[in-house]
């Protein structure tokens, strides 16, 4: 793996890669860009610092990761978004990710997977009575987005703001994910 870390200047990363306004904000409030990541409790700015510094970027820890969030991202009541996925279908497209992610499964698997997960997402919606059918159908939709995507950063995005979404407590869970995704990711400014 090699970074693409040649500066640790704040201002110019953000400069260089287009930060948003909310993220310079944050990153402005200290000293280097390892700083900025050490102290980040957001996984979607995580996720994209991470695109913008390290290649190749590790694909199946990203793949695995996404299925992570939809697995062990908690709601307030104790449950996990996991459990929102009544499904069968969207807990499947999980498992067929994480095989994915580890060899284990083939790309026909996963495509059928993808179009069951999708068919489930839509029925959930469609026949959304309650804020939870909906947040399931969100959640659905991230476990989709798991292994369907063509990139696994997207997925990874995709999932932790899923499950994120369908946890409520939304700020609770990006911290939550921000810090499995720093305890598998690198701080890619640390030399």
């Amino acid at each position: 793996m090699k970074t693409n870390t040649d500066t640790n200047e704040v201002a110019e990363f953000c400069e260089r890669h287009h930060a948003c306004g909310a993220g310079r904000d944050f990153a402005d409030r200290y000293g280097t860009m390892a700083d900025v990541w050490d102290a980040c409790e957001r996984v979607d700015w995580l996720i994209w610092v991470y695109r913008r510094t390290v290649t190749p970027m590790d694909m199946r820890e990203l793949r695995l990761f996404a299925c992570w969030c939809v697995r062990e991202t908690p709601l307030k009541d104790g449950r996990k978004v996991w459990d929102l996925l009544t499904d069968e279908r969207s807990r499947n497209a999980v498992v067929v990710a994480e095989r994915f992610a580890r060899g284990e499964a083939t790309d026909e698997e996963r495509s059928r997977a993808a179009a069951a997960a999708a068919d489930a997402a839509y029925a959930a919606s469609a026949s959304a009575a309650s804020a939870a059918a909906s947040a399931a159908a969100y959640a659905a939709y991230a476990a989709y987005a798991a292994y369907a995507a063509a990139d696994a950063d997207a997925a990874a995005y995709a999932s932790a703001s899923s499950a994120a979404y369908a946890a409520y407590a939304y700020a609770y869970a990006r911290k939550f994910q921000a810090e499995e995704f720093k305890r598998r990711f690198a701080n890619p400014f640390h030399k």
